[in-house]
């Protein structure tokens, strides 16, 4: 069995109990899951339809023997080894469904991201907590809101544009591994914040090439 003692006074498993939803298993939402996994979320579950490719393992939590395989599965197999959490893999894209329990959003283009919103999240009140990552080369943005406070909905609404209006890197300069993993950590410590009843900054901005920081 686990022994958490070593973050106890930082966070405690019993408020990490809730069920959090990742939309996305690849460079964000693989380790993004682990990381909770590891911390002490036991009720994940994991949305995508995607299989693992040969580009995928320098960014994202796979391996060699996962190639050709679904990643939610591939990811499953993955958490149960690293950290003995059973988590809930489905091969499956979100259009429209209602979703519940705190929902991360680890997509790639921006008509995701619209569509997750607003068919499955905003003004839902059985997503309590929603944060979304975006995450190109060097550079990611978290933000986290409540769907249902009116004002977070502004905020968020504001952030959403069309795929033609995004900055998109070189295909040779998207991702990077320590980019990936920072983006798992500031989502965790989201969670963890967000669990703990602590003050939540509603966007994260962080560029490891200039090795800046901006809260708001």
């Amino acid at each position: 069995m686990t022994d958490f003692l070593r973050q106890a006074h930082i966070v405690s498993p019993e408020v990490l109990r809730r069920p959090i939803l990742i939309i996305g298993a690849g460079g964000i939402g693989s380790p993004t899951a682990l990381a909770l996994a590891k911390m002490g979320c036991s009720k994940i579950r994991v949305y995508d339809f995607d299989i693992v490719e040969a580009h995928n393992l320098p960014n994202q939590f796979y391996c060699e023997g996962d190639l050709g395989k679904a990643k939610v599965d591939a990811l499953a197999d993955v958490a149960q080894l690293l950290t003995g959490v059973t988590l809930e893999g489905v091969r499956e894209r979100i259009v429209d469904q209602r979703l519940s329990g705190v929902v991360i959003s680890a997509v790639d283009t921006m008509e995701s991201r619209k569509a997750i919103w607003r068919n499955g999240v905003r003004y839902n009140p059985q997503v309590p907590f929603f944060l979304d990552a975006r995450m190109g080369a060097e550079v990611c943005t978290v933000y986290s809101v409540r769907p249902v406070d009116p004002d977070d909905v502004v905020f968020y609404d504001a952030t959403l544009y069309s795929d033609a209006e995004a900055l998109e890197d070189p295909c040779t300069a998207r991702a990077i591994i320590y980019n990936v993993f920072g983006a798992a950590a500031l989502l965790a410590n989201q969670v963890k914040k967000f669990a703990m009843g602590e003050e939540l900054p509603r966007e994260i901005h962080f560029d490891l090439k200039t090795l800046t920081l901006i809260t708001k």
